[in-house]
């Protein structure tokens, strides 16, 4: 016996007249535009530590960013000449990058927590670039390498500013978690092989590349000295032991922290005292403050470009992604662009006085975040402390044994092979790792720099794909509801006959137009054969597209939208909208497309474009008798629709 169907009121969109999408976009914009200028004028935005002087609280704060800056200059000291080292660097070159940055960061830098200064990965990708320019036979070798790296260091400030000021720093977005893992997994193997020469006793040679790496250490085997292994392997040790103990245990955190200092003073003592011949040290130190300096030799500037762009994006993706964590977890908000400035001015000024380029460092913002560091002071009393080092203490580590510091190397970037992340993505998506197995493999075996640029490559690569084939999905209705959700997702949902709905999970714009109008048409083919519920019907009468999702149109867009209801028309199918956001809706209206498909076309809900097409199909199969339009509309439905 046939039901009435319930009566449905339905909700059609409201159109924006000329006048409304016009002016008031423009109001929006105007408006918009003013908020930016002002707020890039703001002092705040200029000098970050204003906003965390004025609200100063001298008694809560004072004494904990004393006793964090302390920790992370003790800590620092010895990182920093390990890392000189790790650059190709003499290692006063490693206290000067923990002096002027740091105390620049603490002025310019958004986060309050981030302990700035050299880091592994950049110190390798400085010696990558740097020791393919400068022979080793060179006049005046140490000289020139110098030159390079503050040039370097210059350049890297230079881009960090501009993409700040510009804010560009949305570009890293691209380069996708997985990739940076693997790259950064295989850079720190790298960079743990490339100090096996302090562990063994014999020179290797240098190299980003695994294979030359294992091969020379193959080679020298008969020339390996027990003394040096012992003592790295004991420093190695306790550095690791010292570490885990200050991370598991909240009442020895500090101990983390000292774990660098604690193998400098034990390796110093022991050679102090026995004077080992197989064990080389550091030797003399110049003492004092670096000095200022403007003298840059720009000839070499194109040599450096590339790797210059390479360390800025590191520094975005190392340093932002640790700035934004403990900014959450310390209830306060940065801005990456504004951070990449700051980071940018320590660089810039760091150059000056003689310093290689420096980024955040994850191991020692983190330990700085558990030393209790409430605002940048900390960063400015490590400066200070690493200024007093240089005055007075450098003449103390002259007999600091190489196998010490090269322990101290690979004790921080241990925790940089990030295994478990591979096993994650393995068991989540594996396409995701995939991509991490490339990057990791390509940086393994054809160095750094070309890892660096295969990663951005599949990065962006995975994004376009993604972009250039969304999500669309066929919607059925689910029973004894007015919800409609994907058929392949909820098996109960149905489909009506004659009627395909579809929902675009995605801009459309020109990258994907081509996929979707693809999309489309198989749509089409797959309703005929599913479709259960609704008047039987032979061909397809009413496509209905859900577009809440669709954030934006573009003009190419704009142009297949009018090809595909023209196509549609010409096969006597009605193509319907439902739910445009408001810049979508105005973009259409600008293009004519609501006159073109027709105002009552466009619906707020799925819902009611369906129960309209259903009365379409009824009045089709089932006209009132003589055209008599007062007649009772009758839906033939089947039992439980």
């Amino acid at each position: 016996m046939p039901i009435r169907e319930d009566l449905v009121r339905v909700l059609q969109i409201k159109h924006p007249t000329n006048s409304s999408s016009t002016s008031s976009g423009c109001d929006d914009a105007n408006s918009r535009w003013s908020q930016r200028l002002c707020s890039r004028f703001k002092l705040e935005s200029v000098l970050p530590c204003v906003s965390w002087m004025s609200s100063y609280r001298v008694h809560e704060y004072l004494k904990d960013d004393i006793l964090a800056g302390i920790t992370i200059g003790t800590m620092l000291i010895p990182q920093a000449m390990s890392y000189a080292k790790l650059a190709g660097l003499p290692p006063i070159y490693g206290l000067y990058a923990g002096f002027v940055p740091n105390l620049a960061y603490g002025v310019f830098g958004s986060s309050r927590q981030v302990a700035n200064g050299p880091v592994a990965l950049v110190s390798l990708l400085v010696y990558n670039v740097l020791s393919g320019m400068v022979p080793p036979e060179a006049e005046n070798y140490t000289q020139q390498y110098v030159a390079l790296a503050v040039l370097l260091a210059l350049m890297v400030g230079l881009l960090e500013c501009t993409m700040g000021i510009l804010r560009l720093g949305w570009l890293v977005r691209f380069i996708s978690h997985s990739v940076t893992s693997g790259f950064t997994s295989a850079s720190a193997i790298i960079i743990g092989l490339s100090q096996a020469k302090y562990f063994l006793g014999y020179s290797i040679s240098r190299s980003t590349k695994i294979v030359p790496l294992l091969w020379s250490i193959m080679q020298g085997y008969k020339e390996f000295q027990p003394i040096p292994f012992l003592m790295g392997c004991l420093m190695l040790s306790i550095l690791l032991s010292m570490k885990h103990v200050g991370k598991t245990m909240k009442r020895f955190r500090s101990v983390r922290a000292a774990g660098p200092l604690t193998a400098v003073i034990i390796g110093t003592v022991f050679v102090k005292l026995f004077r080992p011949p197989s064990i080389s040290v550091i030797g003399e130190i110049p003492q004092g403050l670096p000095q200022f300096s403007l003298d840059y030799d720009f000839k070499d500037a194109k040599g450096l470009l590339s790797t210059a762009f390479v360390i800025t994006g590191v520094a975005i993706l190392e340093s932002v992604a640790i700035a934004k964590t403990l900014a959450a977890k310390n209830g306060y908000e940065i801005d990456s662009n504004q951070e990449l400035f700051g980071l940018g001015v320590a660089n810039i000024l760091g150059s000056l006085f003689q310093s290689y380029p420096t980024t955040g460092s994850f191991s020692r913002s983190a330990v700085n975040h558990d030393a209790g560091a409430h605002t940048g002071l900390s960063g400015i009393v490590t400066g200070f402390m690493i200024g007093c080092v240089l005055l007075f203490l450098t003449p103390l580590f002259s007999d600091i044994p190489q196998c010490a510091l090269a322990a101290i190397v690979v004790s921080a970037v241990a925790g940089l092979v990030d295994y478990d992340e591979a096993i994650f993505l393995w068991r989540v998506k594996k396409k995701d790792f995939c991509l991490w197995v490339a990057a990791f493999a390509n940086t393994l075996f054809f160095g750094v720099e070309i890892g660096v640029l295969i990663a951005i490559t599949l990065s962006l690569v995975f994004v376009i794909y993604e972009s250039a084939n969304p999500h669309i999905a066929i919607l059925g209705r689910l029973p004894g509801t007015t919800v409609y959700r994907n058929v392949r997702q909820y098996a109960d949902a149905y489909t009506y006959h004659g009627i395909v709905i579809v929902r675009i999970d995605a801009p459309m714009y020109f990258a994907n137009i081509s996929f979707i109008k693809d999309r489309l048409r198989k749509y089409e083919l797959c309703s005929k054969a599913t479709a259960s519920r609704g008047l039987r019907t032979e061909d397809i009468r009413f496509v209905i597209i859900e577009m809440s999702p669709v954030t934006y149109v573009d003009s190419t867009a704009i142009h297949a939208i009018k090809e595909l209801y023209l196509e549609y028309k010409s096969r006597n199918i009605q193509m319907a909208l439902s739910n445009p956001n408001e810049q979508v809706m105005k973009t259409l209206d600008r293009a004519g497309i609501p006159e073109l498909i027709g105002l009552e076309w466009y619906f707020v809900r799925v819902h009611d474009a369906v129960q309209v097409c259903l009365s379409r199909l009824q009045k089709e199969n089932y006209p009132r008798p003589d055209g008599d339009e007062s007649a009772p509309l009758i839906m033939v439905q089947r039992r439980g629709d």
